[in-house]
């Protein structure tokens, strides 16, 4: 199902250099490195069905948030936290497929070409600089095409509407993978940005403003919409928002996307034959893992939390029911959000020059288009400790 081609070049430290120049600086991390120097291509019959089923659960995954929007009880129940469910009913929604503009989803495709979806990252994504940047450049250096080279012009097409004053992340300057993506992502859009970091930032009678008392009006940010909930300046980012003294993109409704929660709602409502019609159902059953609030599986299942990010929260179990392996680099955002339980999929194994591994395979949608392969490599859970490689197709 996938090959893996080449071996690393000798001269690794020159092309990590080239890589850095392109705006990709964190191929290696200190000792670690995290970009594996091959290539691994899957059969061009797998891509199509994969950006298929990237749209059909796209589109699905929209009508559940329309379904949910202005329920509270379903914000409850898929983690939404109290604090921003005035600032989600008073806002509009979206239009349709619109309601995130720069999203991933985390694919499981095993060995045989099965597709089963594990997430949706809808609220801040990163992996974007390995998939715009690093993917074609390396896939182009072996003599393949990419089919991530629109991820750039669906970029621009996207900002030249939603058009942010400022791109922001948290330790802007000093981590590296943020402040690179959003460094890309504002190249890519062709506008004059200003540059921030979260922890700078602070509200003054509902404005946001800079450290030096410029006022943002337009935010793009890397920083996930949940953690208004705990952080000390959370509920006044959250009044800046509802009172419309500040546009937050991706939009405030992606954090309904982005909740694991709402995997459980679109599964339950699909058990109960609601919402969807027959197409729609067919999708659900054949992408979509059985997801649900509490550990009903009768073999074995994955649990995390609503709101867990970068392998941090998971847990697996056996058929029986035992803890099989958990993450512990991650953070676990258990402690703060719910949990959901999803059957347990199988990620591909591929042989690699860092050993067997097993291999998530990213799709992005942005402006509402599937486009953008991602490929991570590690162990079971995908975590802070996996690789980078170049994913394209044979």
């Amino acid at each position: 199902m996938f090959e893996v081609i080449g071996q690393p070049h000798p001269d690794r430290s020159e092309r990590v250099k080239r890589l850095q120049e392109l705006g990709f600086t964190w191929a290696d991390i200190e000792e670690e490195q995290y970009w594996i120097d091959q290539i691994v291509l899957m059969p061009k019959a797998v891509y199509e069905e994969l950006e298929q089923a990237a749209s059909a659960i796209w589109r699905i995954l929209d009508k559940t948030v329309r379904y949910v929007h202005r329920r509270r009880d379903l914000y409850e129940l898929i983690g939404i936290p109290p604090i921003l469910w005035n600032m989600l009913d008073d806002l509009p929604l979206p239009e349709p497929g619109l309601i995130s503009r720069y999203a991933r989803f985390d694919f499981a495709v095993a060995n045989d070409g099965t597709i089963k979806l594990l997430e949706l990252n809808a609220d801040t994504p990163t992996g974007y600089v390995e998939a715009s940047i690093a993917t074609p450049w390396v896939l182009e250096q072996a003599g393949y095409a990419s089919p991530n080279i629109r991820m750039k012009e669906l970029v621009k097409e996207a900002w030249a509407l939603e058009r942010p004053d400022t791109a922001a992340c948290v330790w802007y300057g000093r981590h590296l993978e943020d402040s690179g993506t959003i460094e890309a992502l504002g190249r890519h859009s062709g506008l004059e940005l200003f540059y921030e970091d979260c922890l700078e930032l602070w509200v003054d009678e509902g404005v946001l403003k800079n450290k030096d008392g410029r006022v943002i009006e337009r935010m793009f940010a890397l920083y996930p919409k949940e953690w208004m909930a705990v952080d000390d300046g959370g509920e006044a980012l959250s009044y800046a928002i509802e009172t419309g003294r500040l546009t937050l993109f991706n939009s405030p409704h992606s954090i309904l996307l982005q909740s694991k929660g709402l995997l459980a709602a679109a599964w339950g409502l699909y058990e109960l034959g609601l919402l969807f019609d027959a197409e729609e159902r067919e999708a659900i059953a054949r992408y979509v893992l059985p997801t649900y609030n509490k550990p009903v599986f009768s073999g074995s299942f994955v649990s995390k939390s609503m709101f867990g990010r970068e392998g941090g929260s998971v847990r697996m179990f056996d058929a029986e029911g035992r803890l099989e392996l958990e993450d512990r680099e991650g953070f676990d955002s258990s402690v703060l959000f719910p949990s959901v339980y999803q059957k347990r999929a199988e990620l591909a194994r591929i042989e690699t020059a860092e050993g067997e591994l097993h291999l998530l395979t990213g799709m992005f949608v942005l402006n509402g288009t599937p486009c953008g392969l991602l490929g991570r490599a590690g162990g079971p859970i995908t975590g802070n400790a996996s690789h980078f490689i170049a994913l394209g197709v044979r």
